[in-house]
């Protein structure tokens, strides 16, 4: 990176972990999401759940951009079982903060699955997508000098297909299933993805492509 260029500073929604001999409510994030937008010359910024004027809390952090990362089912999905309200309240005000302040929002399975809730759809349960990789088609246009056909992971037991799609987001990758992959807002700078690029060995083009779609280009 550049000297005299600053850093992007990037928030990062945390997952909910109960830790019952310590009788503990833990916020916990993958160590992998620091190294990957380091690399990038983003400063990655942890956010705390319990936090409860969140707009002031936001406010006061002047990010450039929130992930809201993967983890924990969201309440009011019909067969959730991993529910943690105090995230689910956290991320809807934290969207609404993005919504309000036009600021970018990239959402990581759940995260996506929160993007499309928020804007009024809704989620469907789905099989075999937990731990199966399997085929991802691209919408190339977006997805400029990627393979029309990747493999990517998948971690969730929630989907999103055309009858829970929310108005005014553009699919841009399915699931050969027809389970939507990707998504991105008409007109707010909210988008996201139901795989997880931290899980993977090296950061690959098409995750890349998402990420400066999301906050810019980086320099190296």
């Amino acid at each position: 990176m550049g000297e005299g260029i600053a850093m992007k500073r990037i928030g990062l929604t945390q997952r909910v972990e109960a830790v019952p001999n310590y009788e503990e409510r833990r916020d916990c994030l993958d160590q992998r999401w620091a190294g990957l937008l380091l690399d990038l010359g983003l400063c990655p910024i942890p956010l705390a759940n319990e936090v409860q004027d969140v707009e002031k809390y936001l406010t006061e952090l002047s990010l450039d951009g929130i992930i809201f990362t993967g983890g924990n089912d969201l309440v009011g999905t019909g067969s959730s079982s991993d529910i943690t309200p105090e995230r689910d309240r956290f991320e809807y005000l934290a969207l609404d903060f993005c919504t309000t302040n036009l600021l970018p929002a990239l959402g990581i399975c759940r995260g996506l699955q929160l993007i499309n809730i928020h804007h009024g759809g809704h989620l469907i349960s789905v099989e075999d997508h937990v731990a199966h990789p399997h085929s991802t088609e691209l919408d190339t246009t977006f997805f400029r000098g990627c393979s029309e056909s990747i493999i990517t992971n998948s971690f969730h037991g929630f989907a999103i297909d055309e009858s829970s799609l929310s108005k005014g987001l553009k699919v841009i990758a399915r699931a050969k299933d027809g389970t939507i992959e990707a998504l991105i807002h008409e007109r707010l700078p909210h988008m996201g993805v139901m795989w997880h690029p931290e899980r993977e060995e090296s950061l690959a083009l098409h995750d890349l492509i998402i990420i400066q779609a999301s906050f810019g280009n980086h320099e190296q």
